[in-house]
């Protein structure tokens, strides 16, 4: 009596050889499936459910340069000299600042240095723009020993006791820290050598 689903594929011999799975078929299966998940990887949507940008060139922000920037300094119409300059993302927004130390440019004696943050332009064609600054001229300071070490940007600070000392020779120094914290740039001044 037959089933009613018709007559079963077999003989006398076994079942019929079509319907027995061969090495090759194993590795056929195998191929497919992987060309699926590849396909499925890259088309498919990020793992929180939104659509993957198209894989491109990705578009490297080069850092401000200095000697473009405009500086809150007055030189009596010279242009301020950039002494020294580091780059690195000192905000955490995935862009590269500047900061420099900057001065008029003096004859004689050592002009007051600025250390400024600058940022890119706001627009294409525009110098980059100061968006901090960590030390201000008219506090008639030097900088010697300047870095930017990840996001942390230091110095030595070179001042003078009183205004009878020489501007040759700075009788202070004090080696200080700036951290981007809270939205802004917070001073640390480290211990001074030699004290508890």
């Amino acid at each position: 009596m037959q089933s009613p689903a018709g007559p079963t594929p077999s003989t006398a011999a076994g079942p019929l050889p079509h319907a027995r799975p061969r090495p090759a078929h194993w590795a056929v299966t195998a191929a497919a499936l992987a060309v699926v998940i590849a396909v499925a990887t890259l088309a498919g949507p990020a793992a929180d459910g939104t659509p993957q940008a198209p894989a491109g060139p990705s578009r490297i922000v080069p850092a401000p340069d200095p000697d473009a920037a405009r500086y809150p300094l007055d030189c009596g119409g010279a242009r301020p000299e950039v002494v020294r300059r580091a780059s690195a993302d000192l905000d955490g927004d995935g862009r590269p600042e500047t900061a420099a130390v900057v001065r008029c440019r003096s004859g004689a004696g050592t002009a007051p240095s600025g250390v400024y943050v600058l940022a890119p332009a706001a627009t294409p064609g525009e110098p980059p723009r100061v968006t901090a600054t960590l030390v201000d001229p008219a506090r008639r300071m030097s900088v010697t020993r300047f870095a930017v070490t990840g996001g942390t940007v230091s110095a030595t600070l070179l001042g003078y006791s009183t205004a009878r000392v020489p501007r040759c020779c700075p009788d202070l120094s004090r080696a200080v820290e700036w951290r981007w914290q809270g939205g802004k740039f917070v001073l640390t001044a480290l211990p001074v050598a030699g004290s508890v």
